[in-house]
């Protein structure tokens, strides 16, 4: 909490989607309000059938179920407020919740970015070394990988709760956007951010950067083994499989580039939130469908999870 001016801050106003007339805030919120519960209902379908389905307790759908579950909060940090904003009109959020909120964004953020590795790493073993594929993505290793990825996640958590704690507010209480993200809070901020901001950039984008080109560098090595199989209907099922894929990563990080490279403080305030949308409901909206929905071992024990379901009751 800042104190400026003999002003202490307890609250702060939201004032992304603030231009836009009454009934198209209505329309959007009814549309983020589908996507929003699509999103949660398909990612706690995926987490369930990955735990009672004997069939999908392999590597890949194992690290599958660990991306849906950070989604489900990484998308609910934001559109929960966002849709209040929009279907009430009420744009206030406390400081304590404010900072929570972008803590929990960047970290789970970071947290989906590093699994993402880990996931292009299980395919890349799957395609291009299928003989070694048991030796190597055992569970123990995949245990430690995904432990891995959520310290990562709470230890970026941490640090970024101390990095704003040092920020102080003079007085001035409108973030200049629908949800607390740090390039607002750090304009609405009266102390000197220039070396923090700087740092704090730096940081991210090695994160963000380093874990894409980790996960193009399996991509490519995929792209490379399947141009070598012999049967044409197995390399289109590969490459559209690897496209779709890399539609969701080219969303998933270049809006967040878009959003957090050193020069994005000055882009306008429309399109920040545009471009936010893409990164915190578009992305996780359509990973259900990308990674699992789409897949007939997923449908099939779907199909038969809620075929079970209706003879019990029967």
């Amino acid at each position: 909490m800042g104190v400026g001016n003999g002003t202490v801050i307890s609250e702060f106003i939201l004032t992304g989607f603030s231009g836009l007339d009454q009934r198209l805030q209505l329309s959007l919120c009814l549309v983020l309000l589908l996507m929003y519960l699509t999103t949660v209902m398909g990612s706690v379908a995926i987490i369930f059938l990955v735990c009672v389905d004997n069939r999908l307790q392999i590597p890949m759908y194992y690290f599958i179920g660990n991306l849906a579950f950070p989604e489900i909060w990484f998308t609910s940090s934001t559109s929960t407020k966002l849709l209040v904003i929009l279907s009430s009109g009420r744009r206030t959020i406390s400081v304590g919740g404010c900072f929570a909120q972008s803590s929990f964004y960047f970290a789970l953020g970071i947290a989906e970015f590093v699994l993402l590795v880990v996931m292009s790493f299980d395919r890349y073993v799957a395609i291009c070394q299928p003989l070694r594929y048991a030796a190597v993505m055992k569970h123990q290793l995949c245990i430690h990988l995904v432990a891995a990825v959520w310290v990562m996640g709470f230890t970026f958590l941490s640090y970024h709760l101390v990095l704003l704690s040092k920020l102080t507010f003079c007085g001035l209480s409108n973030i200049q956007h629908f949800f607390c993200d740090k390039t607002p809070l750090f304009q609405l901020s009266c102390s000197d951010v220039t070396l923090l901001w700087k740092t704090d950039a730096v940081f991210l984008l090695f994160i963000v950067l380093s874990s894409l080109c980790r996960t193009l560098a399996s991509y490519t090595s995929i792209f490379f083994c399947i141009l070598q199989m012999p049967a044409a209907s197995a390399r289109r099922k590969a490459f559209a499989t690897c496209s779709s894929h890399l539609t969701t990563l080219a969303i998933a990080y270049g809006s967040c580039i878009a959003l957090y490279a050193p020069s994005s403080g000055h882009v306008s305030l429309e399109t920040n939130s545009i471009v936010a949308l893409l990164n915190t409901v578009l992305y996780p909206f359509l990973n259900p469908f990308i990674y699992s929905l789409r897949n007939k071992a997923v449908m099939l024990a779907l199909k038969e999870t809620m075929a079970r379901d209706c003879c019990q009751r029967l």
